[in-house]
């Protein structure tokens, strides 16, 4: 297949791309220099030219916090950026697949998130994906919209990194413990977008490595693993906090667990749990 990979210099579009060009299909890999999604005219000629037979939409505006003060911004790239693309891919008819995210929820509900509950995103980063996913299922015929959560990969900087970081240069790390979530790895989720996009199996879907944990637990995971597998001594202390302690403009959902339904009833091989895609994050990262 033809793909387009919007973002691909981000973490998830570096992942996309390779894994997509090592099972054989074609890829035309766009940053923002090469493709500016907010340019109607520009998404029309650069998917007109190359005739994609799937676009993969990784690229987004994703700073939460940032978001808060830079609304217009915020929404010009996750809706208004969205629906361009959609209006390009509908013409000639390719498939959309649209990465989401676990802010379009609350985050108050007590069990994990599937794809038909019900929306209620606080902040303005959520808000804004929400409206990305509104204007793909209104306008697309041929949508996959995937919800993910908790990303990270050996591209650009993330939570893992930063812990990895953190706690070889302090003595103490508070992390917070109650808020809980899916630790996804960007090559799984990668790997998942490859095998829909050979479907016609349209429809929202979340996906992210099985299972959950608070970021405490995670971090406790991380510390533990890369022992194990990098060698990495850690003395460092670990301590549970609230988000209380840790105040930010945009709101976190407390719970943003995810349930794979859209997976199981399509028939797809649900996603392994998060502790083994952090083993084989840091085994990657080892080699790099």
């Amino acid at each position: 297949m033809k793909v387009l990979v919007t973002g691909a210099g981000g973490q998830l579009g570096k992942d996309v791309v390779t894994v997509l060009q090592n099972t054989g299909h074609e890829i035309l890999g766009c940053d923002r220099q090469q493709l500016d999604i907010t340019n109607l005219d520009q998404c029309y000629s650069v998917v007109n030219t190359f005739h994609p037979d799937a676009i993969i939409h990784c690229a987004a505006y994703t700073a939460v916090d940032a978001a808060e003060s830079d609304v217009e911004g915020a929404y010009l790239v996750n809706a208004a950026g969205t629906r361009n693309l959609v209006l390009a891919a509908e013409q000639i008819q390719a498939k959309l697949v649209y990465i989401s995210t676990d802010y379009v929820f609350d985050g108050n509900g007590q069990q994990p998130y599937h794809e038909y509950d019900n929306t209620n995103p606080q902040s303005i980063y959520g808000k804004s994906k929400r409206a990305g996913e509104v204007l793909t299922q209104s306008l697309s015929s041929k949508y996959f919209i995937v919800r993910t959560s908790w990303l990270y990969g050996v591209h650009g900087n993330n939570f893992v990194k930063t812990m990895l970081r953190l706690a070889q240069e302090k003595p103490l790390l508070k992390v917070v413990n109650d808020q809980k979530g899916s630790p996804t790895y960007t090559v799984d989720l990668a790997r998942f977008i490859g095998q829909l996009i050979e479907t016609e199996n349209y429809g929202v879907y979340h996906a992210s490595n099985r299972g959950s944990c608070t970021w405490y637990e995670f971090t406790q995971a991380i510390i533990d693993e890369a022992a194990k597998i990098l060698g990495i001594k850690i003395e460092a202390q670990l301590e549970p906090c609230t988000t209380a302690e840790f105040p930010r403009p945009a709101p976190r959902p407390k719970n943003s667990a995810m349930e794979h339904i859209s997976i199981r009833v399509n028939g797809f091989q649900e996603i392994r749990p998060w502790r083994e895609g952090l083993q084989s994050f840091l085994q990657e990262l080892s080699l790099k």
